[in-house]
């Protein structure tokens, strides 16, 4: 059936349901989709938005180093951890649903986060705003996936890559103004009260906007896969985002060892419950499916280099630079200007090139982070917003031709039925692959950065994720070449 984008009248009477009932193919309206993105540019902004309000919670609240990473890792971790099992609990009880339950969640969640009167509280609403972040956000990809299809849905996953990245920056932009205005005496309470209105603007919308769908074949919790992947997460990155501040006790060691037995201990439940004839919490058989399979092996790389850029550069400017939070932000603007204009152009160039569009983005980005190193090394005594434009523009390009066809890749072949849990792999993978980013990447910065000076560090870092970019390059060449 061909499906087309055009306001639904009823959306109650185009719900997926149970097996062999007979409704017709949900369709996602203009309107349902600029609900559903607005549903994924809040969680994504929050990501980074409380980046440029550290220095001022700390001050607030007496954090400290430790606790602070927490407010910042909290949310990150709880979201990716729970990405999965958002997806899979919108495939069972209805994606619009689960997106209404998650947008009012994400509202109650940013109250509680301006208005925590401690630095413990404040970490508690964090990681309960991740959480509500994780229902949220897998049914913005699943609901595209189910609800549009053939060009409809190659705009719409267009639009989506473009939001995730622009929504970065503009984070950082956004933060910094709030800060720096402290709106009726909010200070950095300001950068969470901001999301109440809309997440709660995004719920009500829902309702007539959204189309209600759902995997026909609906599954219970997969409770042991649920908690192993929990189990190995949470071994990960409790000790990365954590470890350093805490000066490396011996329990961060013991998370990191316990990690790869963890994994080795989620792959082979999954395993076991799908040739069992159960639905386990991911299917690996999703991974046999070749664009899935090698367009998360790209998004890895990419998107860890993404998130290690974004907060290595942003220390930079305000800690190497001296520059305030507002000014630090708007000296990413061009690289937010790249990427949405990067965007924008790559359904047409990927009619045209196909997956080969990723393969000369790595290269673009990667001329774009050589330019940065040389910039850096050769007159850092004057280096400044305006001498690293080239770069950051670049560069921003680059991954704007990445990320837009990237999830077109990864999600051209999943079933619609597995429209949710195919969504969900994709989405912790991307916000783990951030979280990965800043956790290594933004952790070497700040351990070499005492010894080898600002300049010398960020250049080393950046040079990594010249390699990624590298990576990037070669994998990409192995994805099919023809982008549905």
């Amino acid at each position: 059936m061909t499906q087309q984008l055009a306001i639904p009248q009823a959306p109650s009477a185009i719900s997926q349901a149970r097996p062999g009932a007979h409704f017709a193919a949900p369709v996602l309206g203009t309107a349902g989709l600029v609900t559903v993105l607005l549903g994924a540019f809040l969680p994504m902004l929050d990501f980074f938005i409380v980046n440029v309000a550290l220095p001022t919670i700390d001050h607030d609240l007496a954090a400290g180093p430790a606790v602070l990473e927490l407010v910042a890792a909290g949310y990150g971790i709880a979201f990716a951890v729970l990405l999965v099992l958002g997806g899979r609990l919108g495939d069972s009880f209805g994606r619009r649903r689960l997106f209404i339950i998650g947008a009012g969640a994400f509202a109650v969640t940013s109250l509680l986060c301006g208005l925590a009167p401690t630095a413990w509280a404040l970490v508690a609403a964090r990681a309960a705003q991740g959480a509500s972040a994780a229902l949220l956000l897998p049914q913005v990809l699943a609901t595209i996936t189910a609800a549009s299809s053939g060009h409809q849905r190659a705009r719409a996953l267009s639009i989506y890559g473009a939001v995730g990245g622009v929504s970065v920056v503009i984070g950082q932009v956004l933060g910094g103004m709030l800060v720096s205005a402290d709106l009726f005496g909010t200070g950095w309470r300001a950068v969470f009260l901001l999301n109440v209105p809309f997440a709660l603007l995004t719920a009500i919308l829902a309702f007539p906007f959204v189309p209600e769908s759902r995997s026909p074949h609906a599954a219970g919790i997969d409770l042991p896969g649920t908690a192993l992947l929990t189990a190995a997460l949470l071994a990960l990155f409790l000790p990365l985002m954590e470890g350093r501040a805490a000066g490396w006790p011996l329990w961060s060691w013991v998370l990191l060892g316990a990690f790869p037995f963890l994994a080795a201990g989620f792959l082979y439940v999954e395993r076991r419950a799908e040739q069992a004839g159960q639905v386990p919490l991911v299917p690996l058989s999703l991974l046999r499916i070749p664009e899935m399979r090698r367009g998360l092996g790209v998004a890895v790389p990419y998107f860890t280099g993404f998130g290690g850029f974004m907060f290595v550069v942003a220390v930079m400017l305000q800690q190497g630079l001296r520059l305030g939070p507002v000014a630090a932000g708007w000296a990413l603007v061009p690289m937010a200007v790249g990427y949405f204009s990067a965007s924008l152009s790559g359904p047409r160039l990927i009619s045209r090139f196909g997956s080969r569009v990723i393969t000369v983005g790595a290269v673009v980005q990667g001329s774009g982070l050589a330019i940065l190193v040389a910039t850096v090394l050769l007159d850092w005594a004057h280096f400044s917003p305006w001498r690293m434009l080239p770069g950051v523009a670049l560069a921003g390009i680059g991954q704007g031709l990445i990320g837009t066809p990237l999830f077109r890749v990864v999600l051209s072949k999943v079933p619609a039925e597995r429209a949710g849990v195919g969504s969900g792999v994709l989405a912790t993978t991307q916000q783990s692959s951030l979280a990965l980013g800043v956790a290594t990447l933004g952790t070497l910065f700040l351990a070499l950065s005492p010894t080898l000076g600002i300049a010398h560090a960020l250049a080393l870092v950046l040079t990594l994720q010249l390699t990624g970019s590298v990576v990037i390059a070669l994998l990409s060449a192995r994805l099919p070449r023809t982008v549905v």
